[in-house]
């Protein structure tokens, strides 16, 4: 198993990005695939896409990202790449069931983002679970979802 310690650059600087293409080319690309969490971890185990095993232990001034290549050399490369993460989005009916969704949330300890009057929520786990807290704010009528196909 290779252990990462290091992170080279990014896919898109420009010298790293012609390497990257070549290499392409010829499927000497290889991508770790990580999830919102784990992209803020400094010390993970995990396997590619390709199916290789590795860990990446980070010093803590070191942060990964998307595009960070962890690996270059003449005849490969290993890129991180992450997963697009899937949001509930939520709208609240006024003021006081935004502050009582916000703070509820807050408590779960979910990630947020505000978009406007919309709430967004990541999803972490099924959408049922994250519904299934929200039942009393949604069958109030205080909070309604805003993308009606999580219903």
């Amino acid at each position: 198993m290779n252990v990462y310690t290091a992170i080279v650059g990014s896919a898109a600087e420009p010298r790293i990005s012609d390497l990257v293409h070549n290499l392409e080319h010829h499927g000497r690309v290889d991508y770790l695939t990580l999830n919102a969490d784990d992209i803020q971890r400094h010390r993970l185990r995990a396997t590619t896409d390709g199916g290789d095993e590795c860990g990446v232990a980070l010093d803590r001034d070191a942060q990964l990202f998307d595009g960070a290549v962890l690996r270059l050399s003449s005849d490969y490369a290993l890129i991180v790449r992450t997963k697009n993460t899937a949001w509930l989005s939520l709208v609240p009916r006024d003021i006081s069931a935004a502050l009582e969704l916000g703070y509820f949330s807050g408590n779960m300890h979910w990630k947020v983002q505000f978009d406007g009057e919309v709430l967004k929520i990541a999803l972490k786990g099924a959408v049922d679970d994250y519904l299934a807290r929200l039942h009393p704010f949604i069958e109030s009528g205080r909070v309604v979802l805003a993308d009606p196909a999580h219903a």
